[in-house]
C-alpha cells in the first residue's frame, strides 16, 4: 500500500501525524483560520515535532489540488507496506485471526467512492481492501481526504488478476461472497462469521462476469423503495457491518 505525496484535511493529516510523524516533510496551514479545531491541530503538530509553514488558502488549494482542504495540507514521504496479500494473511494467521474479513472492489474508479469504502472498512474492522490494477482507482490525495485517515490504516492491495486472486483466497478457505441484485438470498440470510471476502462491483455495471462466476455465493441487499441500488460505499457499509454484527459476541445480561 502506498500513500500520496500530499495529504490534506484535518483527519488525513492528523492520522499521519499520529501514526508516522517522521514521514511528514512539512505541514501548511491557513493563517486566517483561528478556530478551536485549527488551534488543537496546531498544538498536536507542535507536539509531534513537524515543521509548520504559514500559507494562504490559494497556496494550500494548489498544493492539495482541491479547495476542500480545510486549511491544512502536508507534504509527506511515501509509506509502503511491502507485504503481499499472502504475507498479510500469514501474519493474521500467526496472530490468531481465524476469520479474516476482506472487502473486494471490482471496477470502482471514483476516488470519493474508494475513500468512503476505505473509511467504512476501517470502521468495521476489515483486514484489507482488494482491487484490480485495471479499472480501479489507486490511493491519491482525494481518496486519503475522503477516507479520513483510513487510507493510512487499511491495507489496499491492487492485484493484476482479480479472478486468480479470488481463487487463491478460496485455496485458503476464504468464502467468496459477491453482491448482486438478482441474488437468491440477502446479506442477512448468510453466515459471515467465517473467513469471508465480500465482493462489490461498481455502480451501474456491477461485478464483471468473470468475477461473478468466481464467487462461491451471491447475496443481495433488500431495497424497499423506488431506488434499485445503493452507492458502492453504502453497500460496503451494509455488508461489512452485518459481518461485524454476526462476529460480535452478545453482551452478558
Amino acid at each position: 500500500m502506498s500513500s500520496p505525496k500530499v495529504l490534506f484535511g484535518f483527519h488525513a493529516v492528523g492520522v499521519r501525524m499520529k501514526t508516522a510523524p517522521k514521514s511528514i516533510i512539512e505541514v501548511y496551514f491557513e493563517t486566517t483560520r483561528r478556530d478551536a479545531r485549527m488551534r488543537q491541530f496546531l498544538e498536536r503538530a507542535k507536539e509531534a515535532g513537524v515543521r509548520l509553514i504559514e500559507a494562504d488558502a490559494p497556496r494550500i488549494a494548489k498544493l492539495a489540488g482541491s479547495h476542500g482542504h480545510q486549511g491544512v495540507a502536508a507534504r509527506v514521504e511515501e509509506i509502503r507496506d511491502t507485504r503481499t496479500l499472502d504475507e498479510l494473511l500469514d501474519d493474521l494467521e500467526e496472530a490468531g485471526v481465524a476469520s479474516p474479513l476482506l472487502l473486494v472492489l471490482d471496477g470502482v474508479t471514483d476516488p470519493h467512492n474508494l475513500g468512503a469504502c476505505l473509511r467504512v472498512a476501517d470502521g468495521a474492522g476489515a483486514h484489507a481492501v482488494i482491487a484490480p490494477k485495471d479499472h480501479a482507482v489507486g490511493i491519491n490525495a482525494t481518496v486519503a481526504k475522503v477516507a479520513s485517515g483510513a487510507a493510512e490504516t487499511v491495507p489496499y492491495f491492487m492485484v493484476t488478476n482479480l479472478a486468480r486472486t479470488l481463487k487463491e483466497l478460496k485455496a485458503r478457505n476464504v468464502w467468496i461472497i459477491g453482491t448482486s441484485d438478482d441474488a437468491p438470498n440477502t446479506v442477512y440470510q448468510v453466515d459471515l462469521k467465517g473467513p469471508v471476502a465480500l465482493v462489490l462491483g461498481a455502480e451501474g455495471d456491477g461485478m464483471r462476469q468473470l468475477t461473478r462466476k468466481t464467487c462461491d455465493e451471491l447475496i443481495g441487499i433488500p431495497m424497499m423503495g423506488a431506488v434499485s441500488s445503493l452507492n458502492v460505499s453504502v453497500a460496503s457499509g451494509v455488508c461489512l457491518y452485518e459481518a461485524l454484527r454476526q462476529r460480535t459476541p452478545p453482551k452478558a445480561a
